[in-house]
């Protein structure tokens, strides 16, 4: 099949789009955020970026791939929040939230607890961590930190705002959402903002796990790293999870998503429960200087 030839289905749409330029795509957000695009993905890269083409006024994918390599950043930030995957729910896998109220409950007195939610979304899971964390501690104050990170910038906005439609907490216990949330009322009536303790407890940043420098500090009592690693061939993996080893206390705990399993990685961390991982080896934690 000629490269430069659209796919079947393409023949017909607004945009030129070839299996090259396809190709071109999986090529850029693999390199940039570590993404492996499969190539039943084409219709799905294809509707999504179609807003970016019609956004700048471009009229075929090769002229726009010539544009984004040679943007400054911001087209590069509309492109991989385009192709960024955000399911996400309030306590999502829930076997794993009373295993971290257990486990950090054993930490109670011994230092202040720190916690990382690797891919924040729209900000359903940190949350999630932070309600599991009021009730370990019985306080909404308790001495924890969750430093919740995204690549896509836009979830993250919509993360801090903390404000979601009712409909998204409706699987939740009437005691839960009593709780956490606070109705809205007047123009915000039908929406659920989540309490200001739960948002003081969480710092969001953008970070991309491919980056050379995270910007996190341990140690870490725990890192939620949940239904990311799919998206990752098992070289990038494996980069991921090395650099998750130094930042987490002796003892700590990494959470994956239920598709999830790290046998490539069996020298780093050893499977301690359903999806949950512990450390291979025993380690001494030295403090990492700040920066």
């Amino acid at each position: 099949m000629d490269s430069d030839l659209q796919f079947g289905e393409g023949r017909d749409r607004e945009f030129v789009f070839t299996e090259k330029d396809f190709k071109r795509v999986c090529q850029l957000i693999h390199e940039y955020a570590g993404i492996s695009l499969k190539p039943s993905k084409q219709d799905m890269v294809y509707s999504r970026l179609a807003r970016r083409l019609r956004a700048k006024g471009i009229d075929n994918f090769r002229d726009y791939l010539a544009l984004l390599e040679s943007d400054n950043g911001v087209e590069w930030e509309a492109f991989v929040n385009s192709l960024t995957t955000n399911l996400t729910s309030f306590f999502r896998e829930p076997h794993h939230f009373p295993l971290l109220a257990e486990h950090v409950a054993k930490q109670k007195g011994q230092h202040p607890i720190t916690l990382w939610c690797s891919a924040a979304s729209t900000g359903e899971e940190p949350y999630s961590m932070a309600m599991a964390m009021v009730d370990a501690f019985g306080s909404f104050t308790p001495p924890v930190t969750i430093v919740a990170t995204d690549v896509d910038t836009h979830v993250l906005a919509k993360a801090e705002e903390g404000v979601y439609p009712a409909e998204r907490v409706e699987k939740l216990s009437a005691g839960t959402i009593k709780r956490f949330f606070l109705k809205g009322a007047g123009a915000q009536s039908g929406f659920v903002r989540v309490r200001p303790e739960l948002r003081a407890m969480i710092t969001f940043r953008q970070l991309n796990l491919l980056s050379d420098d995270w910007s996190i500090r341990g140690p870490l009592d725990a890192i939620f790293c949940r239904n990311v690693m799919i998206y990752f061939d098992k070289e990038t993996q494996l980069k991921v999870l090395q650099k998750f080893v130094p930042l987490l206390c002796p003892e700590g705990l990494l959470f994956a998503g239920h598709s999830e399993n790290f046998h490539n990685a069996a020298h780093l961390f050893r499977l301690r429960g359903k999806t949950v991982y512990e450390l291979a080896r025993p380690k001494v934690y030295v403090q990492q200087p700040a920066r």
